[in-house]
């Protein structure tokens, strides 16, 4: 009987975990009085804030932040797109205006090189050091060299006096 309960209720925890689980969705910071009424601009206002960083968060995109700043370029991402700005101006627009650093994903140029070239010389220095590595560890030991006959006399010496 007490097996049966013991058994049941892991059964409701269970099924009430999947429910919660399956039944959350994700929070998302646009609101809905931001939402373009034109299903094609609010695509494109929603790509576009993917793509754009919060100020304030600074690893959030736009689109997932729910800072105050993050709201007011929301809306001026869809202001832009309403005036029939392509989605190039829109991004040349808030660069201008707030640098390369609202990009979530910097343009490659000079000036960027380093950001978009170290972590893969990282791993590629990395790769080059474990290779060293596996490879000084498989040689085999270097042999010894041979001792004359004074140091071998000498070596009995030490060990015979301890």
């Amino acid at each position: 009987m007490i097996a049966v309960r013991a058994r049941s209720r892991r059964t409701l925890f269970g099924v009430l975990f999947c429910l919660l689980v399956l039944g959350s969705s994700p929070l998302r910071a646009v609101e809905p009085k931001e939402m373009l009424a034109d299903p094609v601009l609010e695509t494109r206002a929603r790509n576009l804030s993917k793509e754009l960083r919060c100020m304030v968060c600074q690893n959030q995109s736009i689109d997932d932040s729910e800072a105050p700043l993050a709201h007011d370029l929301r809306v001026l991402v869809r202001e832009r797109l309403q005036a029939g700005d392509s989605d190039n101006q829109v991004i040349n627009f808030l660069v201008a205006r707030y640098g390369e650093f609202v990009l979530l994903r910097p343009q490659f140029a000079w000036h960027t090189a380093a950001l978009w070239g170290l972590p893969p010389a990282a791993l590629l220095i990395g790769i080059v050091a474990i290779v060293l590595v596996v490879r000084r560890r498989r040689l085999p030991p270097a042999e010894a060299p041979n001792l004359s006959a004074a140091e071998e006399a000498r070596l009995t010496e030490l060990l015979r006096d301890n």
